[in-house]
């Protein structure tokens, strides 16, 4: 069966008229994977409705700090230090990117990585759609011993010459993606598209060291080692929990909430937020849990999936913002 979808994607009889008429294919490569770290490269493939190469697009940026993983990206903040900031490179990035569905490679992580960059820029990222290779391999039923996109190139014959270079990484997604997307349309395949809420409320943390200042005695070739991942610990809510909170309630002190794709508010203000209201936020769903907040209730993420089964209360980021407003005390004793 696999061999016939995959024989069958090079010369679909039709094309699926609900599928997107263009494609931005994007590979960014960063100072880390916190939500203040930083681009530091981006490619561009843009693709026509077919997955027809029209054109590509890379630049460096400085990210005005430590580069991070070097040993990674190799890209050394002497070779960062005349890059552009990513202000003066938004305007070419929208070019690229408008219009069009961003797919990528695990594509939540590079659109957050994009919505930041903006949201930073006092702008808004111009993508409405992104489409996860990871998620259309496994729509397919392709058979990959993993996901990392070295598999996925090697399953469709797709040379890498530069991994982790994000003009290389960009060309061999575009180029596996193209017999993905015809597989797609030849067998009636619906795409796994999901929406992107630009972020429109920003905060940043101190980050790790700007390119030309000093890491500190923990460092290793350049880098803080410390600053990669830093982790966040919220106080124990000191309420208990009152239970589920019930469709035009309120909210109440305790009550345990989850949050769960993509927010036009970032989501760590919005923890703050629910954090100083009194209630808990909690990093997973369980049968615990009072309320679950998302703006794609169909969507298949692990949360979404949970709530569904332990009939957990769901709001949008919407509905919440106006709960937050009027949340119910504790109860004393």
């Amino acid at each position: 069966m696999l061999e016939d979808l995959t024989t069958a994607a090079f010369s679909p009889t039709s094309w699926p008229a609900a599928y997107p008429k263009g494609y931005a294919v994007v590979d960014v490569e960063t100072t880390g994977l916190a939500r203040d770290d930083r681009i530091i490269s981006a490619a561009v493939y843009r693709l026509d409705a077919r997955g027809e190469v029209e054109d590509h697009w890379y630049t460096t940026v400085n990210p005005e700090r430590d580069p991070g993983p070097v040993w990674i990206h190799g890209l050394t903040s002497e070779a960062l230090e005349g890059a552009p900031l990513f202000p003066d490179i938004a305007e070419e990035f929208t070019a690229r990117l408008q219009g069009r569905v961003l797919v990528a490679h695990n594509a939540v992580f590079d659109w957050q990585m994009i919505a930041r960059e903006y949201a930073r820029a006092k702008c808004e990222a111009p993508v409405r759609q992104r489409l996860c290779t990871i998620a259309l391999s496994k729509e397919l039923g392709l058979p990959l011993p993993n996901h990392k996109l070295e598999s996925l190139a090697a399953h469709f014959g797709v040379v890498q010459r530069r991994a982790h270079h994000a003009l290389d990484d960009a060309r061999v997604l575009a180029e596996a993606f193209r017999p993905s997307l015809r597989a797609a349309a030849a067998s009636g395949v619906r795409l796994p598209l999901h929406e992107c809420r630009p972020l429109t409320e920003w905060s940043d943390r101190p980050a790790t060291p700007r390119i030309g200042q000093q890491a500190g005695p923990r460092s290793y070739g350049g880098y803080r080692q410390t600053g990669w991942r830093p982790s966040r610990k919220r106080p124990a809510c000191p309420y208990p929990n009152p239970g589920r909170y019930e469709a035009g309630g309120r909210l109440k002190q305790g009550m345990r909430v989850a949050f769960s794709g993509d927010t036009s508010t970032e989501r760590e203000l919005l923890e703050d937020r629910a954090t100083e209201a009194g209630l808990h936020v909690a990093t997973s769903l369980s049968r615990l849990t009072s309320l679950l907040v998302t703006n794609d209730p169909d969507s298949g993420t692990s949360k979404v999936v949970k709530a569904r089964q332990f009939g957990t209360p769901v709001v949008d980021e919407a509905a919440f913002g106006q709960l937050l407003g009027d949340v119910e005390p504790a109860s004393e004793g």
